[in-house]
C-alpha cells in the first residue's frame, strides 16, 4: 500500500530515524518526529502516526491526549533508507503551542482553490451583510443546492454552444457554488478528491 522499503534504523546510535510529517491535502510540513521500528509498526497497523518520544522515552501516538491525531495517508522512505516522509490528515492543530504547524505557519495550501475555500469558510463563520456568499449561507442548504443545480444546467446549455467565454464563466459559477455547498455540508474539495483517489486505487 505504501512506498515502503527496509529502513536502516542502525544508522543512528539510538535506533531512531527522523519522520517528516506533511499534510496530504495542503502539502505543508507540519512537524518532525522520530521513529523506531516499534513505532513504525504501530503506525502502519493502526493508521495513526506514532513516534518514539525522546523526552518521554516511550512510544507516543500524536493526539493521545489532545485528540489531534495524525491519520496516515502515505508513507515513503528516502533514497538513503534513513528518513521517513509521512503524509497525513491532521485532526486539528499539530503543535503543542496551538499553532497549525511547529513552524507557526497556517496549514493552508498556496493554490488558489484552497484560498477560495478559506474565503468561503470565513464568509460562513463571520457573515458580512455585503457578502453574496454570506447571504447564500443565510438562506440555507436548500437554496445553496438549488443554485448548484441552476449553474449545472447553465454549464450544460453553454457546452452545446460555441462561446468559450460563456462556457468558462458558467463553469466557474458552478465550481464556486459547489464549493459553497461542500462548506455548508461541512466538507472540503479534498474530501471529494479522497473518494476519487480511493476509487483510483
Amino acid at each position: 500500500m505504501y512506498n515502503y522499503k527496509q529502513i536502516d534504523f542502525q544508522k543512528s546510535a539510538d535506533g531512531l530515524v527522523p519522520a517528516i510529517i506533511q499534510d496530504a491535502a495542503t502539502h505543508k510540513v507540519l512537524m518532525l518526529g522520530y521513529m523506531n521500528q516499534e513505532s513504525l509498526d504501530k503506525t502502519l497497523q493502526e493508521g495513526k502516526v506514532t513516534f518514539f518520544s525522546r523526552s518521554k522515552q516511550r512510544l507516543w501516538t500524536k493526539g493521545e491526549e489532545s485528540g489531534n491525531f495524525l491519520t496516515l495517508v502515505d508513507l515513503r522512505v528516502d533514497c538513503d533508507n534513513d528518513t521517513l516522509l509521512i503524509k497525513v490528515n491532521p485532526a486539528g492543530v499539530v503543535c503543542h503551542t496551538g499553532a497549525d504547524t511547529c513552524w507557526d505557519e497556517k496549514n493552508v495550501s498556496n493554490d488558489f482553490l484552497s484560498k477560495l475555500e478559506n474565503v468561503i469558510t470565513e464568509r460562513k463563520n463571520n457573515p458580512s451583510d455585503n457578502s453574496y456568499t454570506s447571504k447564500l449561507f443565510a438562506k440555507g442548504i436548500n437554496k445553496i443546492a438549488q443554485k448548484v443545480g441552476e449553474e449545472a444546467v447553465e454549464v450544460v446549455i453553454e457546452a452545446k454552444d460555441d462561446s468559450e467565454e460563456l462556457f468558462l464563466n458558467e463553469s466557474a459559477d458552478l465550481l464556486f457554488h459547489y464549493l459553497v455547498l461542500l462548506s455548508a455540508k461541512g466538507y472540503q474539495l479534498s474530501d471529494v478528491l479522497g473518494v476519487l483517489q480511493q476509487r483510483h486505487k
